[in-house]
């Protein structure tokens, strides 16, 4: 089997704690409206969400990460392979937040800016170019060429922030970080 993506990071980037990023735009989402945590693994922002009173969606490959998390009443957890070609279904919800971490898969895009509702936040932090001398992922394949995310979602979306940068914690990380808005409704 290929290793994806999520395969190659959840080792050596996996933390309990959600995103420093995705925190602090939190308070930008509409309060109750529901969210996406794409590619979840062990669900840190979709229990973050949760805590807020949110229902989440929590979409990946693989759901046995999220423990007992799996059985919170406003959450709905789906196994799906986001690489596969399809266009999964729940695309056609709308979502007040969606959230993306350590996950790449550019056919998406567009997809992530339709999913949101009017006035709907996307959190995405994902891995540079620059990140291979810190170790995994280091294929090119699974690394954001400078400027490429803000240039994938500037002309659908608000952008509320941005930073292409080096990090050193929680592990050291060439990283992209994005929040942006749908335009809100009339």
């Amino acid at each position: 089997m290929k290793p994806s993506f999520r395969q190659s990071t959840e080792i050596s980037h996996a933390s309990a704690e959600p995103s420093a990023w995705v925190v602090r735009f939190v308070p930008l989402v509409p309060t109750g409206s529901p969210v996406l945590d794409l590619a979840c693994g062990s669900g840190r922002h979709s229990r973050l969400f949760l805590q807020r009173g949110h229902p989440v969606l929590a979409v990946d490959r693989d759901l046995s990460r999220l423990g007992d998390l799996a059985a919170h009443p406003r959450l709905e957890a789906l196994a799906c392979d986001l690489e596969d070609g399809s266009v999964p279904a729940f695309f056609k919800r709308r979502f007040g937040a969606i959230v993306v971490t350590n996950y790449l898969h550019r056919p998406l895009f567009g997809l992530l800016a339709a999913a949101l509702a009017p006035g709907g936040i996307l959190l995405y932090e994902t891995f540079a170019k620059g990140n291979e001398r810190f170790g995994k992922p280091s294929n090119p394949a699974f690394l954001l060429d400078k400027g490429e995310l803000l240039r994938a979602f500037r002309d659908k979306l608000k952008v509320i922030a941005y930073e292409d940068m080096v990090v050193e914690a929680p592990r050291p990380a060439a990283l992209q970080r994005l929040c942006a808005q749908s335009e809100p409704a009339d």
